[in-house]
């Protein structure tokens, strides 16, 4: 069995290893939001160093991290199963979602 090549993993800030491989990294950025294609070293950074992380009210499983980036947001959805931590996608926003806020950066 071929395993799938991981494109990156990043250590979030709640101390979770979150991954992504290179096909889904492409479905995302190339089919899912194209816009987010130039900006995978903020994707990277939004994990690790997030402005705000909040658990979404549709699955219990699924963290939003937003970062701001000028006036728009760029929030990575990821889902925590276990030991398993993977991104479902990553877009930007001009706003952060209703939540329950997980963890917020200390001002």
């Amino acid at each position: 069995m071929i395993m799938p090549q991981v494109r990156f993993e990043v250590k979030s800030c709640l101390r979770k290893e979150i991954r992504t491989t290179e096909e889904y990294w492409k479905l995302i950025s190339e089919i899912k939001h194209p816009l987010v294609k130039r900006y995978e070293a903020e994707v990277k950074e939004t994990i690790k160093n997030p402005d705000e992380v909040r658990r979404s009210k549709k699955d219990s499983s699924v963290f939003l991290y937003y970062k701001k980036y000028g006036n728009l947001f760029i929030c990575v959805l990821v889902r925590h199963l276990n030991n398993e931590c993977y991104i479902i996608t990553a877009y930007i926003a001009d706003k952060i979602k209703k939540g329950d806020v997980i963890w917020q950066r200390k001002s």
